[in-house]
């Protein structure tokens, strides 16, 4: 995958782009311990669907506003967005409020911020719902009822899919690249 730094404020960020020159674009989001090659079973699947990909290495310190300026630097309107553990913690986030910059979101091993955990806690408490269509990927690390209370917080249609994975970025590749092309077409 080709990659270029991006700079945003005092920070550079390593993000790669691949695939056909589409206006259809996914936005993938690694979790914190993910190598920067994480998503390229994922990737390659998506770029046999006409599925441009951006890829950014890290989410470490990370903040919406950033992605948004990452997305202006790519030329970026419209994007399709898919994340894992801390990348899905971060997805929920950028996507959450009005419809708009974001058509899409699968994410995996992370439920909506206001849901609270076991212990009741919840990450974010005022994380505003989400004005999209959302598929949820519930692995190994996520119990299934986080992800039932998270259809809460979706003002779009709602999907669960269970499987049976600890990583689904590399165990579970083939199943996240179908759930990101569902997403993506519009029948």
């Amino acid at each position: 995958m080709k990659s270029r730094q991006i700079t945003v404020g005092d920070r550079a960020w390593t993000v790669r782009v691949d695939g056909p020159s589409s206006r259809h674009n996914v936005l993938l989001l690694p979790d914190a311990d993910d190598p920067a090659d994480v998503f390229d079973q994922v990737c390659a699947r998506l770029h046999e669907s006409d599925l441009q990909t951006v890829v950014l290495e890290s989410v470490d310190g990370l903040e919406p506003a950033a992605i948004h300026a990452i997305l202006d630097e790519l030329e970026l309107p419209y994007v399709n967005v898919a994340g894992r553990g801390a990348g899905a913690a971060l997805a929920w986030r950028l996507c959450a409020g009005r419809f708009g910059r974001f058509m899409s979101l699968v994410v995996a091993d992370q439920g909506h911020p206001a849901v609270p955990d076991a212990d009741g806690n919840a990450a974010d408490p005022a994380c505003p719902p989400l004005e999209l269509p959302v598929t949820m990927l519930v692995t190994k690390g996520l119990p299934r009822a986080t992800a039932d209370a998270s259809g809460r917080y979706v003002y779009g249609e709602f999907r669960v899919v269970p499987l049976e994975v600890d990583n689904i970025a590399t165990e579970g590749a083939h199943e996240l690249a179908t759930e990101i092309v569902l997403r993506t077409s519009l029948w």
